[in-house]
């Protein structure tokens, strides 16, 4: 069974074995007819489109190259880590539209989006990904001011007279 690499592969291995049909699930590839990959990242109040297609390891946010949008070393590091933990540095072009937040949370949408991207174009790599936690939304997001309040839990100056 090792030489399974798309569906009508794996109803053949099944037919082949006696193993049930419902209990084998594999993954189908998701892309358009340019061959790319869509998914939306999303990080503290930043959300992110991304396109991913292969190519020469180009990445495009908002219509400029990574190292001019995210200027600070860390951020693009953040975005890469994903290509790094997954082995496919420099093997996919990325296109990625993002608004709202912070740089940071800019940064980590991108990332976000570019995992869920690649799972969606090559579902062997979905393991590694996972096991990374870059499939996982990041909940943490800044807590609303209560009334009553200076900010969102901290009080007033107390004033004893």
């Amino acid at each position: 069974m090792d030489d399974i690499r798309t569906l009508d592969d794996l109803k053949e291995a099944v037919a082949d074995s006696d193993l049930d049909a419902d209990i084998a699930l594999v993954r189908e590839p998701k892309r358009d007819a340019l061959g790319r990959s869509y998914a939306t990242g999303k990080r503290k109040d930043a959300i992110a489109r991304v396109w991913v297609k292969p190519g020469r390891g180009a990445v495009m946010v908002n219509g400029k190259e990574m190292a001019a949008y995210f200027a600070r070393p860390v951020l693009q590091m953040v975005i890469g880590q994903a290509f790094t933990v997954a082995n496919v540095a420099g093997q996919f072009d990325v296109y990625a539209t993002v608004k709202g937040g912070g740089l940071s949370g800019q940064a980590g949408a991108v990332k976000h989006g570019i995992s869920k991207a690649l799972t969606l174009y090559d579902p062997t790599l979905r393991p590694a990904l996972k096991a990374a936690g870059f499939l996982t939304r990041d909940a943490r997001v800044v807590e609303r001011k209560k009334y009553g309040k200076r900010k969102a839990r901290r009080s007033f100056q107390f004033s004893k007279r």
